[in-house]
């Protein structure tokens, strides 16, 4: 059974809340790049984590039968990148995060934010979407699919 774009981002997020990731964070890209649909943003406190996350990840995917297409910076742990085609998961560890600052690099993609209880979109007055996604059991509440 293939994932859906939803079940993987869902996949991610509980995957990286079982990891202790922090500061997690989604975008919604596809009307502003062909590389990939999502951008899934989380960071670590060490570098270890970081390699962690990206370790546990990789094997929940590819419990599912989902490949990783690409991996860098696995090694340094400092920035993790694993492409998964229609969703990119960008792993920092949090110092790397703070300077290259991708939220605001992609500011005008909505934000996919992650609820623990209920899901809701929510607009802040800058004219993007916010759209929302409960953690457990998880169900994504946007067109994502």
């Amino acid at each position: 059974m293939k994932l859906t774009l939803r079940d993987k981002t869902i996949l991610i997020y509980n995957t990286s809340v079982d990891k202790k990731a922090i500061d997690i964070a989604a975008l919604d890209i596809k009307e502003y790049s062909s590389i990939a649909d999502i951008f899934f943003i989380c960071s670590g406190t060490s570098f270890r984590q970081v390699q962690a996350i990206a370790d546990a990840v990789e094997d929940e995917l590819l419990k599912k039968g989902v490949k990783c297409h690409h991996i860098e910076g696995y090694k340094a742990g400092r920035w993790i990148l694993m492409d998964y085609n229609d969703l990119i998961l960008h792993i920092f560890h949090e110092e790397t995060r703070k300077f290259y600052n991708l939220e605001r690099l992609w500011g005008d993609a909505p934000a996919i934010t992650f609820d623990g209880v209920e899901g809701k979109t929510k607009d802040e007055g800058r004219g993007t979407k916010e759209t929302s996604i409960t953690s457990r059991p998880s169900s994504l509440v946007t067109h994502l699919s």
